[in-house]
């Protein structure tokens, strides 16, 4: 295939990706193997950091979109980013000391355990608590956005998905709310993850920018869609996209 063929194709599934990364996380596994298939020439690492530039720029605007409607919980979701980036950093430079297949496994579960607890707790994520930002709620965020971040920079798929859901079930945020602050945290784990593939040489600057654009259209319109139907068609995407990753990631496991 031509090679601006495949960057049309790659812009394609870069909107594809922002839109569902904007809304409910997961836009990696669309968005990754497309650049697979397009860049055949080029290793994992390079591959890898280009679209962390992509998705760096697409979370970016997805993230002001929901600052100008959502209140961010700061003393919260601060210290969380604060600890993702860090743990991003050090899963980024594990990666030759830790059996990508045991994340995986780990991970499937992980999703299953997500899609059944949100599919029968039908209230989940509906409405919105006031968060206590208290010493113990900070050191849970603290937890959660250092597991999270190591294996975002370790692996990554699905890693937007697991904030969103921990916000929603461990500090009772809506999924509207949950999504603004996941897209927060995951600014920390993308600069972590930049930090190592950019001096490094993993980084096609030309493709990056192309797919940014599209990826930053595309979390533009999820960021809309969001906003605009609230947090029960966020929870209904999310379950979706729950499923989408469990069949992927149970196909690559068994075959």
């Amino acid at each position: 295939m031509h090679f601006d063929q495949s960057l049309v194709i790659l812009g394609i599934f870069a909107f594809c990706g922002g839109l569902i990364d904007a809304a409910v996380g997961g836009g990696g596994l669309i968005q990754v193997p497309a650049l697979l298939h397009a860049l055949p020439q080029h290793s994992l690492p390079t591959v890898l950091g280009t679209n962390k530039l992509a998705v760096l720029a697409g979370n970016l605007f997805s993230l002001l979109g929901y600052m100008k409607k959502v209140h961010i919980a700061w003393k919260l979701v601060i210290p969380t980013m604060l600890s993702a980036f860090l743990f991003a950093f050090i899963g980024a430079l594990s990666t030759s000391l830790i059996p990508k297949a045991s994340m995986e496994y780990g991970v499937f579960i992980a999703l299953i355990v997500m899609a059944v607890y949100t599919f029968a707790k039908k209230d989940l994520g509906r409405t919105h608590t006031f968060v206590q930002c208290r010493f113990k709620e900070v050191m849970v965020g603290l937890f959660i956005g250092g597991l999270i971040g190591f294996y975002d920079g370790l692996f990554g798929p699905g890693s937007g998905s697991l904030l969103i859901f921990a916000f929603v079930r461990y500090f009772g945020f809506d999924f509207l709310n949950a999504s603004a602050s996941a897209k927060l945290v995951n600014l920390g784990t993308f600069c972590a993850a930049l930090l190592f593939f950019v001096p490094a040489g993993h980084v096609l600057w030309a493709v990056g920018s192309v797919v940014a654009a599209c990826n930053i259209a595309g979390s533009v319109t999820g960021v809309c869609l969001a906003l605009r139907y609230g947090s029960g068609f966020i929870r209904l995407f999310f379950l979706v996209l729950l499923v989408f990753l469990i069949g992927r990631m149970g196909f690559t496991i068994l075959f």
